[in-house]
């Protein structure tokens, strides 16, 4: 085969493998690096369980969340808006709450509990800022105000926004929110 023939053979073969780049070198590898750069960027955004698992603040919400059976709901498709209320949000209810919801006899009432947190779809803060009311995933609204550029949901403040996840996004916020 002449060296045209194995020339026009490889050029062939790379276009078939799509290998083929038509810039400087240079640009070719910053293309790589860019598309790499996206691939891990995607495979490492968690869910939301495992993003909460991570942050290492909501570890009552964690096991809140398994004892009531909503794993593999809040690891779903989605999206999901969570207002994840943190440790500390959780121990400032009464002495002896988050034991008594734990008991398998109250899964009932900590999926209710724990199913207000949750809104169908993903909403932002810029989105949040709009929003009188948000229905939740247990059918109650939860009312939202926004006083001074701060965000509240029912009686706790959205102290930080936009925990972006493979299947939603997270606000954390300071108290444990109730359904009326």
């Amino acid at each position: 085969m002449s060296n045209r023939g194995t020339i026009a053979a490889v050029l062939v073969a790379a276009v078939a493998g799509g290998a083929l780049w038509l810039g400087s070198p240079s640009a070719a590898v910053a293309e790589d690096a860019k598309q790499a750069k996206a691939v891990e960027g995607a495979a490492a955004k968690k869910d939301i369980v495992d993003t909460a698992v991570g942050a290492g603040q909501f570890n009552t919400l964690v096991a809140a969340v398994k004892a009531a059976g909503l794993v593999d709901t809040l690891k779903g498709a989605g999206p999901f808006t969570v207002f994840a209320p943190t440790d500390e949000a959780f121990a400032k209810l009464p002495k002896g709450t988050v034991e008594e919801l734990l008991k398998t006899e109250n899964k009932e009432k900590l999926t209710q509990l724990l199913t207000y947190h949750v809104v169908p779809g993903k909403v932002l803060a810029k989105d949040v800022v709009e929003l009188k009311a948000a229905k939740t995933v247990n059918g109650k609204e939860a009312k939202v105000m926004v006083d001074g550029g701060k965000v509240k949901i029912d009686d706790a403040n959205v102290i930080k926004t936009d925990i972006e996840t493979s299947n939603g996004v997270i606000h954390v916020i300071d108290a444990v929110i109730m359904p009326k």
